[in-house]
Parts: C-alpha cells; sequence; structure tokens
C-alpha cells in the first residue's frame, strides 16, 4: 500500500465481555502490528449491540470478535454481521481452542485465533484480514 493512498490510521473495534482480553488483544498487537499498515485507533466494547450499531454506521476498518464472550459470542455476531451489513469489515475471531476453526468458517470470519492469544499469531492474523482481496 503506498503512503499516499494509506489512512491515517486504522479503526479496529475489540468486542469482548472480558476487559482483560480486550486488554490483551490491543497489547499484543499495539499502534503499529505491521510496517505495511497505518497505525491501529482502537475501540473497545464488551456489548453486541454497541458492535452492531457501530459496524452499522460504518468507519470500522476491521472487527476482532471474542467467541467466548458472554452473553453473545463473537462467532454467531460474526455470521450475523457478515449476513445483514452489505460492506463488513474483515472479522477475525477469537476462538476457545484450535479445534474450533471450522465455527470460524461458519461464521464467514476472515481469520481466526485461539485462546491464549499468541501476538505473532494474532498478528499475522490481522495482517492478513486486511489483505486487499480481489474483486467478486
Amino acid at each position: 500500500m503506498s503512503d499516499v493512498n494509506r489512512p491515517a490510521a486504522l479503526r479496529v473495534l475489540v468486542y469482548s465481555s472480558d476487559a482483560d482480553t480486550r486488554d490483551q488483544v490491543i497489547s499484543a498487537l499495539g499502534k503499529n502490528p505491521h510496517p505495511d499498515l497505518p497505525r491501529f485507533d482502537y475501540q473497545q466494547t464488551a456489548t453486541a449491540p454497541v458492535v452492531i450499531e457501530q459496524l452499522d454506521t460504518g468507519g470500522v476498518d476491521l472487527a476482532i470478535l471474542d467467541g467466548e464472550a458472554a452473553p453473545t459470542g463473537g462467532l454467531g455476531l460474526a455470521k450475523q454481521l457478515k449476513d445483514e451489513i452489505t460492506d463488513c469489515p474483515p472479522i477475525v475471531v477469537l476462538t476457545g481452542r484450535a479445534d474450533d476453526v471450522w465455527l470460524a468458517a461458519w461464521s464467514r470470519a476472515e481469520a481466526a485465533v485461539a485462546h491464549p492469544l499468541d501476538p505473532f499469531e494474532l498478528t499475522a492474523a490481522v495482517t492478513a484480514a486486511l489483505a486487499p482481496r480481489p474483486a467478486a
């Protein structure tokens, strides 16, 4: 991505009912997770209705959703967002275990990372999710 076309920052929405999980995601990625990406500006939320509102309004470049969140898990929420929002941004889901990758595929998320979070895995998943997609 050339600097001319690069936005100043990407707006990243981090959803989990657990504040520690949200903090782990932000700490793992940092403000500049990859040299090919603009810096990240984070918005945190603990409730699914706020996620839906924010993505419906627009301006979110990436959503990271915790599949272990309660009462609304991030996997079902990802599926709902992909089904209902026309220009849904890329979504990375956090799964309870690596074997739950099939659920991530069902949810239509671009990438999945299992708990406990590995900063390198999360960064690779986010970078891949934000990579340009071929036109459909």
